[in-house]
């Protein structure tokens, strides 16, 4: 089943395999099956032809795949081009929701340990 040029997994519930869509999650995903009157527990090979149909009318509603991405990224660029704070954030690869950056950003910051001894390579003992 492709929905949106996205090839959906044939062996997970069609719940699950919804989710492999940019733009859909578990929450959307379940309103998408209720409205299209699809039974969730089903797996995605198992689908007719018919609830097909109606899943991907259901889909074309949203924002998804490439569009959000462009949506998104544009969004981006005007907080940078504005020099909003937010923008400023995103430009230096820091967070941008008022997390602290003395610890728990490692991975924004791309794991980098700024103190003498904690670097990730260890050293060969004499």
């Amino acid at each position: 089943m492709r929905i949106e040029g996205i090839t959906l997994p044939d062996e997970k519930r069609i719940d699950i395999a919804l989710t492999a869509v940019y733009g859909i999650g578990r929450v959307r995903a379940k309103k998408v099956l209720d409205k299209a009157e699809v039974e969730h527990g089903k797996k995605s090979r198992d689908i007719s032809p018919e609830e097909e149909v109606r899943i991907r009318e259901q889909v074309e509603v949203f924002t998804i795949e490439g569009d959000l991405k462009r949506e998104v990224a544009n969004n981006v660029k005007r907080l940078r081009d504005i020099r909003a704070y937010r923008g400023i954030r995103h430009g230096r690869r820091l967070p941008s929701r008022g997390q602290r950056t003395k610890t728990n950003s490692r991975t924004r910051r791309g794991n980098v340990r700024q103190t003498m001894g904690t670097g990730k390579r260890k050293v060969d003992k004499k």
